[in-house]
């Protein structure tokens, strides 16, 4: 198994934040059939998803979350020496969405950007990276960003991803620290052998123009991505704790990617986790993949959670790719939350 452990590095503040748009799954009765959407939000635990309008995408909403976190811990902009952007709704094939981002947040060319292709997962390995930058020196300051918008690809003809899905842009902001630290844990694994439970088939340099329309959509094996999850996941937290020395009780939050909520209650129970440390916020912002992930800290952990803690960010699912990572949050670290406007200034 792919086990790492990294010192020397700290959380500096985390920041969310989610279009204005929200709809309200069971007035989508009159679509989808009232008995059958009802069925589904009962099941999934989505009842609320903020939806981007035409021309947002996960790059505007990651800035605006990069911009607030930036201002709020006093963050100059040439002190930042990477820029990682996790993301899989890309504004375009090329350039790197990262690069453009860059740009707009005034960072200095002694920068490194760049995009990391990763959704469910992408939150624990988008920390990896950062924090190995970080300890491989040249680096001071990382901004981490993951954002996804899903609703873009996802077919109105297939209510089991559409009631699903919603958008969401992070920011984690990561810097050195004193190696005396608590260090971070992490574990990375893979099976590509299930990439087509979870897949785009059309628009990409494989099948530029499907015959198919409905190929340019998300195709999804809801009960191979159940099976999947309910066989590895439990694994991933019990040998990353074991890893790293520790027990469930060591655990103040357990961050999940909120996938659905029959999965995660399943998960929570069959881990011995306690309910009360798993925040859920799926029925207010739904589905939104790895980048829901930081979403559960900035909206799931209650604002009088201000000590010191450690947390456990727990993602999996499309490619198929899962990992944690166990970090430590400092007393008072900000957790920001913010609405997109489109109006904050841009370099």
């Amino acid at each position: 198994m792919s086990f790492s452990r990294v010192d020397g590095f700290r959380i500096a503040g985390v920041s969310t934040c989610v279009p204005p748009q929200v709809i309200d799954n069971i007035e989508c009765g009159k679509d989808y059939g009232v008995d059958e959407v009802r069925k589904v939000v009962a099941m999934a635990g989505v009842r609320h998803r903020h939806i981007v309008e035409p021309g947002v995408t996960s790059a505007d909403l990651c800035f605006e979350a990069a911009n607030t976190i930036i201002e709020r811990i006093n963050w100059t902009r040439d002190s930042i020496t990477g820029l990682i952007l996790v993301t899989q709704t890309p504004d375009y094939f090329l350039p790197s969405s990262s690069c453009m981002l860059h740009k707009w947040l005034g960072l200095s060319d002694q920068c490194a950007a760049f995009d990391v292709g990763l959704g469910c997962s992408g939150y624990p390995y988008g920390l990896y990276l950062a924090t190995t930058m970080l300890k491989a020196g040249g680096h001071q300051r990382i901004l981490m960003l993951h954002g996804e918008t899903p609703s873009r690809f996802t077919s109105p003809d297939d209510h089991a991803t559409t009631l699903l899905f919603s958008d969401v842009g992070s920011a984690t902001a990561i810097e050195l620290a004193d190696p005396s630290v608590d260090a971070g844990f992490f574990c990375l694994q893979t099976d590509g052998q299930g990439h087509d439970a979870l897949i785009l088939p059309g628009g990409g340099f494989r099948d530029r123009s499907p015959s198919n329309p409905r190929d340019l959509f998300l195709r999804m094996d809801g009960a191979g991505i159940f099976n999947f999850t309910i066989k590895r996941v439990p694994l991933l937290i019990r040998d990353t704790l074991a890893f790293a020395d520790l027990t469930v009780e060591d655990i103040d939050w357990f961050l999940f990617h909120q996938s659905n909520r029959f999965i995660m209650k399943h998960l929570a129970k069959k881990c011995g986790l306690p309910e009360q440390r798993v925040p859920l916020v799926l029925e207010r912002f739904g589905n939104s993949g790895g980048a829901s992930i930081p979403l559960a800290l900035t909206q799931g952990v209650p604002d009088i959670a201000r000590d010191s803690c450690r947390v456990m960010t727990v993602g999996y699912g499309v490619g198929l790719s899962w990992g944690a990572a166990i970090v430590r949050l400092e007393a008072n670290v900000p957790r920001m939350h913010s609405i997109y406007t489109g109006t904050v200034a841009r370099a």
